[in-house]
Formats: structure tokens, sequence, C-alpha cells
């Protein structure tokens, strides 16, 4: 019989400055116990194809962490759809599905890639929800073109280097219930968006968004992104933590995908010794990713329903639920 989780900060109790938490915080033992009776899909193979460059992400991460995840969004899908049915029942409407919309935010090199490509594959094993599909906000970059144009290529994954209005019109529209959407695709290879090429997304049982802007708040007078979603994750660790990842990354890439004579990337496999890409990818984290985190991207943590806190091996240590 699993223990009750222990709850590390729990929202039933005072603070020390007197004021009530909405968040519990459980520590990984805890968390895994709430994975009740919920199967492991997953092989090693499996796994492989999902994990990204450099991330250890184990079978065990997934059964302690994510099968206990699946198993809380399935709930939240499940009080969401009744909810939804109860305002259309409220307004005499028809039956009109609307995906439930999660978003998942955090750093470059952090692990947000692997663990919504996880979401997405252990959500859609539920009957009650196969279809998920998922969106990176990559593709809603600007062009390098457009970028160029207006002086921020040094600024890309900077707010401004999106197409927010977009991005915000795609998942209005998916959560007002469009049947098909098609949306630009970015390549890492070519770190550019390719032309005349599209992501086709047909109304999902759910969509999963993932990118670092996700959590940013509107701009004044406008709705964000975030309005839209249903649930939101936030995956974190401590910053030297992810510039040690970052690091370790772009070493990896550089001895494999920058050898491809077609990644923008190339120079750095082919014109550099390692000692030269480090200092290279150094300087861009310092000057580009390091800021873009502290300034943007940490800053939207208390806006995630939960939060993933790692430790400096990549293992997630605690789990941060909002509970209302």
């Amino acid at each position: 019989m699993p223990r009750p989780p222990r709850l590390v900060w729990a929202g039933v109790a005072p603070t020390k400055n007197g004021f009530s938490t909405p968040y519990v915080e459980l520590d990984r033992p805890a968390w895994a116990a709430l994975r009740d009776t919920t199967p492991l899909p997953l092989t090693e193979d499996d796994l492989e194809a999902l994990r990204g460059t450099t991330d250890p992400t184990s079978l065990d991460d997934v059964r302690d962490i994510y099968l206990p995840l699946s198993r809380l969004l399935n709930l939240y899908v499940s009080a969401t759809r009744q909810r939804h049915a109860a305002v259309r029942g409220f307004l005499g409407e028809g039956d009109q599905p609307m995906p439930f919309i999660i978003g998942v935010a955090g750093s470059v090199a952090v692990g947000k890639s692997t663990t919504a490509r996880l979401l997405r594959t252990l959500l859609a094993q539920w009957p009650d929800h196969p279809n998920v599909e998922l969106v990176s906000t990559d593709n809603f970059l600007h062009s390098n073109a457009v970028l160029q144009e207006r002086g921020i290529m040094n600024r890309k994954g900077f707010p401004e280097s999106y197409d927010r209005r977009a991005l915000v019109r795609f998942v209005s529209e998916m959560k007002a219930g469009a049947p098909r959407m098609e949306i630009p695709v970015y390549s890492h290879l070519a770190y550019d968006l390719v032309p005349g090429q599209t992501q086709t997304v047909q109304r999902p049982d759910i969509l999963i968004v993932e990118g670092i802007n996700v959590l940013q708040p509107p701009l004044p007078g406008r709705l964000a992104v975030a309005d839209f979603f249903d649930f939101s994750i936030y995956v974190d660790a401590k910053v030297e933590h992810i510039r040690a990842w970052y690091l370790d990354r772009f070493l990896a890439l550089r001895r494999t995908a920058f050898s491809d004579p077609r990644s923008y990337f190339h120079a750095m496999a082919s014109e550099t010794d390692e000692e030269q890409a480090v200092e290279f990818a150094s300087g861009v984290w310092r000057s580009i990713n390091e800021v873009n985190l502290v300034e943007n991207i940490l800053p939207t943590r208390g806006r995630a329903t939960l939060v993933l806190h790692k430790g400096a091996d990549h293992t997630i240590r605690r789990v941060r639920l909002r509970k209302t």
C-alpha cells in the first residue's frame, strides 16, 4: 500500500509570513506513489526515440515522474470536458469538441522537448483522448530574413523574434474548435523556417504547445497564448546546471548534426576545434540564452500549474503543483 505523499510545502498550512499558499510541493518518492496502477507502455527503444540529444531521461524517470503526471492530466481532461459540457448546456449549444491545451515551458537545453514528447506518447495511451498533437513555438519564429531585416538576428528566441499574433491566433482558433489548421515548420538543421512546408493540426483531443515563451504575459491590451491553456508545465533547473547541459549538447551536435553540410552550424564541425567550439557556445550562452532565461523565461515559472525541478544530473527531484 503506497504511503501518503510527504508535503514539503503544503497549501493547507500558513507560511512563515502567515499567508496560505495554493501550492503543494512533493519530493520524488511521494510524487511517484501517485502513479497508482497506471501502466508503463514504453520500452527502452521507445524512450530512445523520444529523448533529446544528451538527455538522460530513463524508464525510472518515466515511471516515477511522467506516469503520475499522465494520470493527473487524464483527470484534468475529464473534469474540463464536464465543465465545458455544463457551459454548453447552459447556453443551449450543441456538442462542439474543444481540445485540452497543455503548455510546456522552460529554458533552452533544460529538457522541455523531451518532456513534451513523452507526454504526447503517454497521454495518447488513454482511451478517452487518443489523438494528441504536439506543436513547437519554434514554428512561429520569424524567418531569418525578417530577423536580419529588423536587426534582431542575435535575439533569436527573445519574445520579439516570434510572430506572437500568429501563435495566439493558432491556439485561440484551435481552442474554439477549428477542424484543421496549417502552420509553418521550423528546421533546427537549417536554423530557419522551411519555405513552403507546413504542419497540419487536425482538431486533437489534446494539444501540447512547447516552447521557451509559452508562459510569457500578454502585451498591453492583448491576449497571451497561455490564456488558452488548461494546464501548464515549467521544467526548472539552476542556471549553472542548464549552462553545462547546453554546452554538452552543443558539443554532441557538433559531432553529429553539425557535420551535415546542410547545417547552419556546419562550420562548427568542419572549421573549428573543440576548444574553439566551446568558446563559441559559451559566448552564445552568456550573451543570448542566459540573458533570455533570466529576463524572460524564469520570471514566468510562477505562472505554471506544475513545476518539474531537476537536479544537476537532469533527474527530476521535486514537483510543485498549484492546487487551485
